[in-house]
């Protein structure tokens, strides 16, 4: 029996958590938003919010509607070490965007582009479920991983950005394995070759 003044498990309550989740991962950021008061919005057990969404990270990949997990996805683009990985990640992007799933990240854009809890949302997804990640497997120096990481990010989204929303010719029709090879190698030097001023990053 659920607590008194607790919802029950059924649709309204995952519902109910989603809603909750979203308004705590926009106001407070993914790190400050904790389940437990994400529980307590949506009134219902914590441990509730696990049995559906197992933890945090998945938590916020379904408030998103995100149509793949970064946690499974970037560990499979870095196995080969981090030569090549450049032409691994384009092609992986490209790859779930052309997919039938692609609807949803394209939808997640241009919501981005006339709702300021949108852009809040991908900010925060692209920084805890991305870059984080991104710069566990660099074999770079701390100080510039962070500027190193957004500067690809910069590229992948305004390709994104182009190819799927604006939809700008030749872009948009271009073959995939073409835009790996043409940009798989600028992603490749932002994350590990030489890039002109990071070494002021060093000296801060």
């Amino acid at each position: 029996m659920a607590r008194t003044g607790r919802r029950p498990g059924n649709q309204d309550t995952r519902e109910a958590i989603l809603t909750a989740a979203r308004k705590a991962f926009t106001e407070r950021g993914f790190d400050k938003a904790s389940i437990r008061q994400i529980a307590t919005v949506a009134e219902v057990d914590p441990a509730l919010v696990h049995h559906y969404f197992g933890s945090k990270d998945k938590l916020f990949l379904a408030a998103m509607q995100v149509p793949f997990d970064p946690g499974e996805v970037i560990p499979q683009v870095f196995a080969g070490g981090t030569d090549g990985v450049g032409e691994r990640l384009v092609r992986t992007v490209l790859t779930v965007w052309d997919s039938p799933a692609g609807g949803a990240a394209i939808g997640i854009m241009r919501s981005v582009l006339s709702h300021d809890w949108s852009a809040r949302m991908l900010r925060e997804f692209v920084t805890s479920q991305i870059l984080r990640r991104v710069i566990q497997h660099l074999d770079v120096d701390p100080k510039e991983a962070p500027l190193r990481t957004t500067l690809a990010a910069s590229q992948l989204v305004g390709v994104m950005m182009v190819r799927y929303i604006v939809k700008v010719e030749p872009l948009t029709s271009t073959p995939r394995e073409v835009l790996v090879s043409a940009i798989g190698p600028t992603i490749q030097r932002y994350l590990t070759g030489e890039v002109a001023g990071l070494d002021q990053m060093t000296d801060q």
